[in-house]
């Protein structure tokens, strides 16, 4: 145990697994902007991190005292909760104590991966999110967004969509501060949002016309098949049709004492970015 706790001592950088995503990126910029010294892990990182390639974990690892995990495509996905146990006790072993896990609001595949977490016998946090808004403006919608049409499998659900940055503030007090160990938060935004409404914030952020489309499971499974994307995708929006998610949570509050981005703030910040000028 001492041998452990000196290699903690002396291992200082933070390795920010998916250092170039949707909150991985913030995350490590925020780390840097305080002059603490960051690794990106991923498979073009120095050394590279590869989830499926256990060969490439303990360089990732030299010199790594806090992990920041997320995981690629889903926590809720076969095989994940297997390689974040596996990954969370070689980080241990190499001396990585801290270890903050991105997981999802009422997964109950990622309550597995987090229990693997737990099991590990690090530090751990775990950062439960609702849907992120950036999903319109860098990931899974942008193009729909782009083409002005909203065809998703939603019906007339609602979620908390809750801002990538608001999660990376989380993220880094839970990696630097004291007192988040063995915590799990639950972030949410500050209200609760269905597709249509999305679609007239985006319209009237973006000057465009979106237009939100329900569509069946089926037809959006086969949509998914058709763009060579993982069909498991179409179970992930279950979770919003069940109602499971469909109120508001509060870590946002707990953890960082302030509320949490409303959409609209994130919609008008993204097109004034550019992000979907054509």
């Amino acid at each position: 145990m001492t041998n452990t706790r000196n290699t903690s001592t002396m291992n200082n950088t933070t390795l920010v697994i998916g250092g170039t995503g949707k909150t991985g990126r913030r995350v490590a910029e925020r780390l840097t902007a305080r002059g603490l010294p960051v690794r990106v892990g991923s498979r073009s990182g120095e050394p590279p991190f590869v989830w499926e390639d256990l060969s490439t974990w303990d360089a990732a690892l030299e010199g790594v005292g806090a992990v920041y995990i997320t995981y690629y495509p889903d926590l809720a996905f076969p095989g994940a909760a297997e390689a974040v146990g596996a990954f969370a006790r070689t980080a241990v072993a190499k001396g990585a104590r801290r270890l903050v896990l991105l997981s999802g609001r009422g997964e109950e595949g990622a309550r597995i991966s987090e229990d693997k977490l737990k099991e590990s016998g690090a530090d751990w946090t775990v950062v439960r999110a609702s849907w992120f808004t950036q999903n319109f403006s860098e990931g899974f919608f942008h193009e729909l967004v782009l083409a002005g049409e909203l065809p998703l499998p939603t019906g007339d659900a609602v979620e908390p969509f809750v801002d990538a940055d608001d999660i990376a503030d989380v993220a880094v007090a839970a990696l630097t501060e004291d007192g988040h160990v063995g915590k799990t938060y639950e972030l949410s935004g500050p209200r609760l949002l269905s597709f249509h409404e999305i679609a007239a914030e985006l319209s009237k952020a973006s000057g465009r016309q979106i237009t939100y489309i329900p569509v069946t499971l089926d037809d959006f499974r086969k949509s998914l098949e058709d763009n060579g994307l993982p069909v498991e995708f179409a179970d992930l929006f279950e979770l919003i049709l069940d109602g499971r998610n469909a109120h508001l949570v509060h870590g946002v509050e707990e953890v960082l004492g302030r509320g949490p981005k409303d959409f609209t703030d994130f919609a008008r910040d993204a097109a004034a970015d550019g992000v979907w000028n054509t």
